[in-house]
């Protein structure tokens, strides 16, 4: 169970990426690369956040979905929970002492404890199930498209919704989020770009292009193996960001926006 992108898709995408760089009215960030730690080719990352020294990281694949606490330095995984395997894991994020997760299709979540990742309760949804991350009051869910849903963290229920667009096109396959700085940065699945989301508008207010950042031509499965992941340590003010099953995470600073 890959998503395998159709043709109109791609030309969405491509429609997007084109008209952004047409009108410029986007600032476009480029990075410079901090750090490179390891990080497990088996994993086929759908979800990461950092807490507590830690990475936090949910896998998909059907029969292959995990949620993980990793360490940074090592990327060695200390604490593992294998999801049924009828399910496709996708985003995670932590809420006081709890780890909340999405599945792709099943139209079903899970809350485990933050600290044993045993599971405490489910709870459904409608659609798809991408990505979550959060501010201090409100969950943020990704679900493929470009309208962000916002959940209630406590009963996970919808409250709102966010449509995100940029240059008056709205931003379809927004995918791993991460909260940084009182923005929603997003990683534009089947693209080297990260959107940076003012969520009291949904306007995109910048774009960071990590093109370069690793040559997944030599990974297992190209067209799959893609950009996605960003975790943020806000006590140190660190950005992380890597792919699905990558040998690499790297921290990176943003560099001054350039013209798209």
């Amino acid at each position: 169970m890959i998503r395998s992108p159709c043709l109109t898709t791609v030309l969405a995408i491509a429609l997007l990426l084109g008209s952004s760089i047409a009108q410029a009215t986007v600032p476009v960030y480029g990075y410079k690369i901090v750090h490179v730690y390891p990080h497990d080719t088996g994993a086929y990352t759908e979800g990461l956040f950092y807490k507590d020294g830690y990475l936090y990281e949910s896998t998909g694949e059907a029969g292959e979905s995990t949620v993980r606490k990793v360490v940074l330095e090592t990327g060695k995984v200390v604490q593992s929970h294998d999801v049924p395997s009828q399910y496709f894991g996708e985003g995670i994020v932590d809420w006081k002492n709890h780890l909340v997760q999405l599945t792709w299709q099943s139209q079903l979540g899970f809350v485990y404890d933050l600290g044993s990742f045993r599971q405490q309760r489910s709870f459904a949804y409608p659609g798809e199930g991408w990505a979550l991350t959060r501010d201090d009051h409100h969950l943020y869910m990704s679900d493929g498209s470009a309208v962000l849903r916002i959940l209630d963290p406590e009963t996970l229920a919808t409250t709102g919704s966010i449509m995100v667009m940029a240059d008056g096109v709205p931003v379809t396959n927004l995918n791993e989020l991460e909260w940084v700085k009182g923005e929603i940065y997003a990683n534009v699945w089947l693209t080297n770009r990260i959107a940076r989301i003012d969520p009291a508008t949904g306007h995109v207010v910048g774009w960071i292009d990590l093109s370069g950042l690793l040559d997944v031509g030599k990974l297992p499965d190209p067209g799959n193996d893609v950009l996605n992941g960003i975790a943020y340590d806000a006590s140190h003010d660190r950005l992380f960001v890597t792919g699905k099953r990558w040998p690499k995470l790297f921290e990176i600073k943003l560099l001054p926006p350039r013209l798209p």
